[in-house]
């Protein structure tokens, strides 16, 4: 089971209090976008095999979202973090990359 600790109230949450979001990081579109770019955002996400970076919502807690670092193939939870950020903490990206020699962060967009 998947337990990700909410960085907002602190609570460790199992899966079945939080609500997943979706791919974090993205650069959303809307009105006055191009077709491509808004069909891209709606549709076309990376979903990698390894490391992960998710949006939350802690729906049966403080109901606040925020993101996490993950492993989609072992579940390794390598932090959580606020939403309200561009990318993920230098701290997390040194724990993935301690833990996943040559893993390099690159922009989602």
């Amino acid at each position: 089971m998947l337990i990700l600790q909410c960085p907002c109230c602190g609570v460790m949450a199992d899966e079945t209090e939080l609500a997943a979001g979706g791919e974090a990081h993205l650069k959303r579109f809307g009105p006055g976008s191009s077709d491509d770019d808004f069909e891209s955002y709606l549709f076309n996400r990376v979903n990698p095999k390894g490391v992960h970076f998710e949006r939350w919502r802690h729906a049966y807690g403080c109901g606040k979202w925020f993101h996490a670092a993950r492993c989609t193939a072992t579940l390794e939870v390598f932090g959580t973090y606020s939403a309200q950020v561009t990318e993920p903490p230098q701290e997390i990206r040194d724990k993935i990359s301690a833990r996943r020699p040559g893993w390099r962060w690159r922009e989602f967009g």
